[in-house]
């Protein structure tokens, strides 16, 4: 007897029965402190791989910055070896630069990569021209801000709000758990000078003099220090400014000319005209405080103790200023990790009831036993392996319970058949680990081996469902040891001492398989030939299953992209969103909303596009009370928007699951010609505008903007004294402003902004009447030495890897699943790129270009889990026709799969997939089984007939109460948006595959051995 055999764990179990109670108590206890201990997630957390370079030229022209700074930056991230892609909008004088790594660059790494982009920027920077004025960096583009208020003033200015908000701030930054915090929507203040070109001149003063007589009042310089005797005395200088009031009071001297400053300009104290971005609260004007938690603490101990802070802090709050929270992650986790675990305990009861069930009180209250002990091992081991309770490790235990209780059923079974036979209890518990114990390790590792293109998909899809992996490994690997060690000390422990054979007249239903057994046996070849015709009949039919990637999300937010014009002004798209707010204050279903112009919605979930800021552009977010409400409210929104926000793009979604995508269908038109990829995108949206199926069809960069541009005569300029950069400088004076001095109040620092009066400001006249100063002489106006010509050139150019790029996004208007609408317009998109020129490119993007990348890396693993499953079959099998017919039956579930999808109108997502590739571990799990007890009964001196029929016989009944308790555990999740489709595929797979598997393996098996009914063949084979 080799020594495999002569140790026997089940057996050593009953020999040292204290220390395995011991061991019991102890994983119970630790599970239980594990389990309340996890931490809680809504969903599993990513790594974002995607930095944000800025650059700023100031002055540049569109083309400009896109040669000069975008062209440079683009080129030189190519030396990077970790990149996937880069994308770029380029804008005056403005350059963001999004980089995105490689999905096979791990988690760990991604800021040491990060580091590099900025060395390489650095190395790069003494290329640029002189104006560049530098970059900014953000590598930390995927902080989620779980908790965020909203703060509403009436009768308080925005200066005084912010600086309570900012208290706030410090006060919540103090919690010790407490990560990144910022404030939303506040609006610098500034003090403008307003000048009146005509005035000054009149006046026979020169703006520039004006100005460096103030920058130079109110600078800070050092005044020396008086050194007597021994001590020394600091010497101050007064005459700073601390108010608006103090600089237009002022008497100032240029020249032999003494005036007060009051008479040449205007001088008001405000907040940045125009703003750069704007926040409301239900349409209120507000200041937001944006709330992270530190990396690995838990939400809701998180969110208890800011809920307690920020309570304390709104009754300190003074009349008129009100606290809104409108991002409560902590309530959103606490209440989808309750909707599972709700949904665990059902699968949990469902189990136990098939357990008793099937296999009566006592040995059903074994196999329940073993349920809470696999689930309590599970968490301690997830506890060390940080993985937190989420949608998708919740999910992988509701899965993992209809499998995990299969061994501690064959264990209880075996232990129960050897009692019936008159064996004693200790002999009976010892048996399973000689008989079954190593059969029952095959199919567990050929289950978790399953899996295995989960745990290795390197894409983010992967990243996202790679604890589902973990779970259902780990859980399946504990339920083994809990079968083999565990199991038999609780069966000697709970079963009686003697068990009556039960040998009477077998039921219908069992009579029913019998018969159905043996017409399969005798006409195998047609058994296995109608299978195949079966499986054949299901790959075809698998074509009508509508693909998709991710569902979108069951939370009740609905969000709004606002897109205008991209030459659009921040006050147009203010206004669009001014509409929206009045129309939503009108409706019964917001609870309350959010709006931001001129840049998009803080990241409250990771699951969220964020998109680049600028004044053409803004979002809104908004609450509603459940499901019904929001669709309710989407569709009113989607009328509303149509009817009177014409000319204005506006997207109403849902929140995704998964890594986000935006609009579900989009094609990129690329070519080293911008107007080339224009022209050719905008024939693709009229190709696209004939499918009924698609709303909301738009490019993302298409609109020229206006320009004027200034031909100054050069020669007249040079005898005037003047220059080109002269005549810049003065109009960028007049029109944007020129930063004169500073204010310095408290911890902020208040720009002095000299400018043009408000009627120059907004008359292209006044460019041609704007009076140029000289060192010398009077004053001349600017159209004096230089003509005006009018002309276009593009607001922004987006780039991918280099390539000007313009993306056609659509919706989807119907129920209809965007690969779906994809493949079908794929003949008329062919034929339309067919015409184009050889340099433009269209290539397929969002949810199915998404999709794809997410499901290469399966098709390149998978071939990797058909191996470690051959392995351990033909370990198992030692036999090459045996592990033919084990693995014959592992395409079987499908058959199942497109027979429950197709009638129900399911779709074909990622996580089902996913599902469906498990089915064969669990299928070949269900033959190994099988064909094992054919070859042991052979091994008895049985006839191949008998053994076959025997084996098939005995094994149905495990083999059927595993199937029943996989698939019926799956019910609670199948009401599911996240988990249904995987959830109909897999219960469809096992149960169709189960009861083809019990049929057609035993046919085969006799197409392959050539068994026949009359031949007493004892003999096992070679």
């Amino acid at each position: 007897m080799t020594e495999r055999r002569s140790f026997n764990l089940s057996d050593w179990a009953l020999h040292h029965r204290s220390l395995v109670w011991f061991l019991l108590i102890v994983s119970m206890i630790a599970g239980t402190l594990a389990y309340r201990g996890l931490g809680r997630e809504e969903d599993p957390s990513f790594t974002v791989k995607i930095m944000v370079i800025s650059a700023a030229m100031p002055g540049a022209t569109t083309p400009e910055t896109l040669e000069q700074v975008t062209h440079r930056i683009e080129t030189k991230l190519e030396e990077l070896d970790e990149l996937k892609f880069t994308r770029s909008v380029t804008m005056p004088g403005q350059a963001v630069v999004y980089v995105e790594l490689l999905p096979t660059v791990r988690g760990d790494d991604v800021a040491r990569t990060w580091q590099q982009v900025r060395n390489m920027m650095n190395d790069l920077r003494p290329e640029f021209p002189q104006e560049f004025a530098g970059f900014q960096f953000n590598d930390r583009f995927g902080d989620v801000f779980g908790n965020i208020y909203a703060f509403t003033a009436d009768g308080f200015t925005q200066r005084e709000l912010r600086d309570r908000v900012e208290a706030i701030r410090k006060q919540v930054q103090a919690l010790p758990a407490a990560g990144k915090t910022a404030l939303l929507g506040v609006r610098d203040e500034e003090i403008y000078l307003e000048f009146s070109s005509a005035r000054l001149a009149a006046m026979g003063l020169n703006e520039q003099q004006v100005l460096q007589t103030l920058a130079a009042q109110n600078a800070i310089a050092q005044s020396g220090i008086v050194q007597a005797g021994p001590e020394q005395v600091l010497v101050r200088v007064g005459g700073q400014f601390d108010t608006a009031e103090a600089i237009a009071a002022v008497n100032l001297r240029v020249g032999d000319r003494f005036f007060n400053l009051g008479e040449v300009a205007r001088v008001r104290r405000g907040y940045a005209d125009p703003p750069s971005t704007l926040f409301r609260h239900n349409g209120a004007e507000a200041i937001g405080l944006e709330i992270a938690m530190r990396q690995g603490e838990n939400i809701q101990s998180f969110g208890a103790e800011l809920d307690a802070l920020m309570a304390s802090i709104a009754a300190d709050l003074p009349v008129g200023i009100e606290m809104h929270k409108f991002a409560d992650q902590p309530k959103v986790v606490e209440k989808a990790v309750g909707t599972f675990v709700k949904a665990l305990a059902e699968a949990v009861a469902i189990v136990l009831l098939v357990s008793f069930v099937s296999l009566g009180l006592r040995a059903g209250f074994i196999v329940t036993l073993t349920i809470p002990l696999v689930l309590a091992i599970t968490f301690v081991i997830m506890e060390i392996w940080d993985i937190t309770l989420q949608r998708v490790s919740l999910g992988a235990l509701i899965i993992a319970l209809g499998l995990l209780v299969d061994d501690a059923m064959i264990a209880i079974e075996t232990m129960i058949s050897r009692l019936e036979q008159g064996a004693s209890l200790e002999d009976a518990a010892s048996y399973a680990w000689t008989s079954i114990a190593f059969p029952m390790l095959t199919g567990t590792l050929v289950t978790v081996a399953g899996f295995i293109p989960i745990g290795l998909n390197n894409s983010m899809a992967g990243e996202f469902t790679f604890s589902l992996f973990v779970v259902i490994a780990v859980s399946l690997l504990v339920s083994w040891i809990v079968a083999v060690l565990f199991a038999p000390l609780l069966g000697v422990t709970l079963l009686p001492a003697k068990l009556k054979h039960h040998s009477g007249r077998a039921g219908p239903l069992r009579r029913s398989f019998h018969a159905l057994l043996r017409l399969a046996m005798r006409f195998r070849w047609t058994t296995v030939l109608a299978t195949l015709a079966l499986f054949v009949l299901s790959v075809v039919g698998m074509g009508g299953v509508e693909r998709q990637f991710f569902p979108t999300s069951d939370r009740t937010e609905v969000l709004i992209d606002i897109t205008e014009r991209h030459n659009a002004s921040i006050a147009r798209t203010d206004a669009s969103i001014a509409a929206l707010d009045e129309f939503l204050s009108q409706q019964p279903e917001p609870l309350f909303w959010t709006s931001y112009v001129g840049r998009g919605a803080p990241r409250f979930v990771l699951a969220m596009d964020v998109p680049t800021p600028g004044p053409f552009m803004g979002q809104m977010v908004v609450q509603t009370a459940d499901i019904a409400a929001r669709d309710a409210l989407k569709l009113k929104l989607a009328e509303f928007a149509e009817t009177s926000l014409v000319g204005t793009d506006i997207y109403i979604k849902n929140l995704e699951i998964g890594p986000p995508v935006g609009k579900p269908v989009q094609y990129r038109v690329s070519s080293t010609d911008p107007d080339a990829a224009r022209d050719a995108a905008r024939g693709l949206a009229a190709v696209l505008a004939t499918e009924p199926r698609l709303r909301d069809i738009a490019l993302d960069w298409n609109e020229p903007a206006r320009v004027v541009r200034v031909e100054v005569d050069q020669d007249r300029a040079r005898q005037l004294g003047l220059s080109s950069q002269d005549v810049s400088n003065a109009l960028a004076a007049l029109f944007s402003g020129k930063i004169v001095t500073q204010l310095r109040d408290g911890i902020f620092l208040i720009n002095v902004i000299a400018r043009g009066a408000e009627a120059d400001r907004q008359s292209l006249e006044s460019i041609r009447n704007l009076e140029l100063a000289r060192p010398t002489a009077s004053p001349i106006p600017l159209g004096a030495l230089a003509r005006l010509s009018y002309e276009t050139e593009p607001p922004l150019v987006m780039q991918r890897d280099g390539v000007p790029t313009v993306t056609v996004k659509a919706a989807v208007a119907t129920a209809d699943q965007p690969a779906t609408i994809v493949t079908a317009l794929a003949p008329q998109v062919a034929e339309y790129a067919a015409g184009l020129p050889p340099s433009v490119r269209i290539v397929v993007g969002g949810t199915v270009e998404t999709s794809g990348e997410s499901q290469a890396p399966i098709a390149a693993v998978v071939p990797l889990m058909l191996l470690a499953i051959a392995t351990l079959v033909m370990i198992q099998m030692q036999g090459f026709r045996l592990s033919l017919i084990v693995f014959a039956a592992a395409p079987l579930g499908l058959i199942g799969v497109v027979a429950t999808l197709l009638p129900f109108g399911v779709p074909l997502g990622f996580v089902a997939i996913l599902g469906i590739l498990a089915l064969v571990g669990i299928l070949i799990r269900n033959s190994v089984i099988l064909v094992h007890e054919i070859q042991v009964l052979i091994a008895r001196g049985h006839s191949r007939w008998d053994a076959v029929f025997e084996a098939s016989d005995s094994r149905a009944r495990p083999i059927l109460l595993t199937a029943a308790a996989a698939s019926l555990a799956l019910i609670p999740i199948s009401r599911q948006v996240f988990w249904g489709p995987m959830a109909y595929a897999m219960m469809g797979g096992i149960i169709a595959g189960t009861l083809i598997t019990l049929l057609f393996v035993p046919a085969l098996y006799c197409v392959v051995f050539g068994v026949r009914p009359s031949e007493p063949d004892q003999a096992p084979p070679a």
